[in-house]
Formats: C-alpha cells, sequence, structure tokens
C-alpha cells in the first residue's frame, strides 16, 4: 500500500450479520500491523432491524477525515445494503458480494456513475424483503467495476455454523485488500472474542476455520 494512500472499505449487511463485528476486527488487525486505522458504525434510522454499514479506512500513516465518496471495496451481504451503499462506487471498486443475497451490479455505461442493480432478495431475509433468493446475474458490463462473488452463507451453513458467516467474509475481505497478514487478523479475533472462546473452545476452532474458509474462497472463485 502506498504510504500517503488510504484505503477505504465499506461493509453493508442486515443488522444481526455481524457486519460492525467485521469493521472492529479490520480496524484492529490494522492497529497490530503498526497501520492507521479508522473504523465507524452506522446503524441507520432504524435501531433493529436495519441495514447496518461499516466504514473503515487504513493508512500508513494518520488519516486525515472521517468521511469519504467512494469505496476502494465494497462488501454487500444484502438487498437493502446494496441499494443503501450503490452510490459509493467508483471506477475501480471490488464488489465483494454474497452470492445467496444479490447478484453483481449491472452497470450502464450510457449513465454518469453507477444507476442500477439487479438484485434478489437474501435468502436468509426473504421474508423480510419480501422476496425469493435467485441465482447471481452476469457480471457487470463495465470492465472497471470488479465483481466478486462469495458463497460465505452457504459454507458457513454446510460446513461450520451460521454463526461464523460474517468472519468468512472478512477472510475474503483481507484476501483481496492485500494489507493485513492474517496471522494478524486471526488475532484480532482472538482479542475479541477472547472471553467467549474461553467458554466455548469449540467456537474457537469454528472461528478461525472460517477465517481459513474466506481466505481461500477467493483463491478456489478465481478472484485474485
Amino acid at each position: 500500500m502506498d504510504e500517503q494512500r488510504v484505503l477505504k472499505i465499506i461493509v453493508a449487511g442486515e443488522g444481526g450479520q455481524g457486519v460492525q463485528s467485521i469493521g472492529e476486527l479490520l480496524a484492529e488487525a490494522a492497529f497490530q500491523a503498526g497501520k492507521q486505522a479508522l473504523y465507524i458504525p452506522n446503524f441507520g434510522v432504524e435501531q433493529r432491524g436495519g441495514v447496518s454499514v461499516a466504514y473503515v479506512q487504513i493508512a500508513e500513516e494518520a488519516i486525515g477525515a472521517p468521511k469519504f465518496l467512494y469505496a476502494d471495496l465494497l462488501a454487500v451481504l444484502s438487498k437493502r445494503a446494496a441499494e443503501r451503499t450503490k452510490g459509493y462506487i467508483k471506477p475501480g471498486t471490488i464488489y465483494l458480494y454474497e452470492e445467496s443475497a444479490l447478484a453483481a451490479p449491472v452497470i450502464d455505461d450510457q449513465a454518469v456513475g453507477i444507476q442500477g442493480y439487479e438484485t434478489v432478495a437474501p435468502e436468509g431475509f426473504a421474508k423480510m424483503v419480501g422476496a425469493a433468493a435467485a441465482p447471481a446475474s452476469s457480471p457487470p458490463v463495465d470492465p472497471s467495476i470488479r465483481p466478486v462473488g462469495i458463497r460465505a452463507a452457504q459454507t458457513a451453513k454446510a460446513e461450520l455454523t451460521p454463526r461464523v458467516f460474517n468472519i468468512i467474509v472478512l477472510g475474503a475481505i483481507t484476501k483481496l485488500i492485500k494489507v493485513l497478514p492474517p496471522a494478524g487478523v486471526k488475532e484480532a479475533i482472538a482479542k475479541k472474542f477472547g472471553a467467549k472462546f474461553r467458554e466455548n473452545p469449540e467456537l474457537e476452532a469454528l472461528n478461525y476455520q472460517a477465517l481459513a474458509k474466506g481466505l481461500t474462497m477467493i483463491e478456489t472463485e478465481g478472484q485474485q
């Protein structure tokens, strides 16, 4: 990462998906790596059942502004989150999306900016948004936007536990941004959830397995 560059990350989903934990862990891992980090949570108007957004900035030097206009990486985990955060996309943005929740963005190259998305409701939130899940659409026609689809929800449910869904997403983000050592992210997880892990060692193992799944998921799906 360029010393003067600030890496801007947004993670967005529904309340209860562990979005804020992802933001906290990214910031903590950055601090442990000797970098500067700024994490700002946003829970929307609704305190419960609303869209949850985590804004994270990582840099080698002091970060000047707490807010930013565009994201270098945008991770969206639900339909409403995609609609809420679509204005943060710019040419070159990495668009990480949960395939069971929504489709890749469809860019209208005749318009200015990112105008429309073909999305479907999250599988786990079908009742909330009133629609059924469907497979992802084709990637955006604009080659400057990089869509990366992952199957974190399906993997967590089938191979681990739904409780570690967000840690799989964290692993995928870690792989894509390439500025945080996975070992440091693992240490951040241990620091945040240490008390729970002491009570339930099995949960500790599941979290570390989830992190590894997220890291390798990017490679196995050809998104390096």
